[in-house]
């Protein structure tokens, strides 16, 4: 589905309604110094084709762009570049990193952005580079640069989701309620693998933006600066998601070995209790034989003597154990 198309000539957009896929065959027939900016969302096959043929698009960027769950990456295929971007959004209630994906087929005269499952929304940011056509007559470059943008900017508030949960995580970790560790443990493991999605989407991005600052000639002079601007960003959200990888493996260490403290801390009371029980029961034990020489069995006291024994005996141990802290 065809979300915008637009032909722009000195970063100006030369026509308010989106063009068809007709008028797009016309205008790539045009001699002009222009680009076509089209945007498609979840299209099919055939739209795809289409869209293949219109602009000369190489065969293997083209299946790319079909395919879905690629790693984000750039390749070249002669003068077009492939693109392929994970955007990313925080559902905050299930503790979920929802991604999109975009990918961005880059030529001569045109730039294809193509969206698939719930990527970042780009209407507002093609609005925005239309209020400055200063940066988009630099053209398909321009484009790049303002997605790469919309796309970066939606990783922080994932960032900041993911920091507010880790922080409620290392607080229950030292709760000492027994009865939430397992809960603990697999919200950590979540978290974990919620980080590693949103590191997988931003990590790749680093070495081709890093490339694009030290040296490109398909940037232009003009836009090196927007781009440095968002390695920058990159690389901080960068440090942010490795920062919290350590924290939440530290918060994973602590809450095994508090596990393990308190299962030990049961160990022991439920033996001290054993002991506590087992001297009363080794006495009655002893005094519930019956043998018929047993001296004790006739004298008027033995009973009481024998339920003071147990007592004293179970209430010496229980003091001793409680100046151990074992109870």
């Amino acid at each position: 589905m065809i979300v915008d198309c637009a032909h722009y000539r000195d970063g100006v957009r030369q026509r308010a309604e989106p063009l068809t896929l007709d008028e797009i065959e016309t205008c790539r027939t045009l001699e002009d110094d222009g680009f076509l900016w089209l945007g498609l969302l979840n299209p099919d096959e055939g739209e795809l084709a289409r869209v293949g043929r219109i602009f000369g698009i190489h065969e293997l960027a083209l299946e790319d762009t079909a395919t879905l769950h690629e790693r984000p990456k750039v390749e070249a295929h002669g003068d077009q570049t492939l693109v392929i971007l994970r955007s990313a959004e925080y559902d905050d209630e299930r503790e979920l990193v929802i991604t999109g994906e975009l990918q961005l087929l880059l030529g001569r005269g045109y730039v294809v952005v193509v969206r698939h499952g719930q990527p970042a929304d780009l209407r507002k940011s093609r609005r925005d580079l239309e209020a400055r056509p200063e940066l988009l007559c630099h053209g398909p470059a321009a484009v790049l640069w303002k997605v790469l943008d919309r796309v970066v900017d939606g990783y922080d508030p994932v960032v900041a989701g993911l920091e507010q949960d880790i922080g409620e995580v290392e607080d229950s970790v030292f709760d000492e309620d027994d009865d939430v560790d397992e809960r603990v443990t697999a919200r950590i493991y979540f978290l974990r693998r919620e980080l590693s999605v949103l590191y997988r989407a931003m990590h790749p991005l680093l070495q081709p933006l890093t490339a694009v600052e030290t040296n490109s000639s398909r940037v232009p002079d003009p836009l090196r600066p927007f781009y440095r601007d968002v390695l920058d960003h990159v690389r901080r959200i960068h440090d942010e998601v490795l920062g919290q990888q350590d924290l939440l493996n530290g918060i994973m260490h602590a809450n095994l070995a508090l596990s393990s403290q308190r299962q030990a801390d049961v160990v022991r009371k439920v033996s001290s209790y054993a002991a506590i029980i087992t001297v009363p029961t080794l006495i009655a034990s002893i005094y519930g034989m019956n043998f018929e020489h047993m001296p004790e069995l006739g004298w008027v006291g033995g009973y009481p003597m024998a339920l003071s024994l147990m007592a004293a005996t179970a209430l010496a141990l229980r003091v001793a154990f409680k100046r151990t802290g074992w109870l």
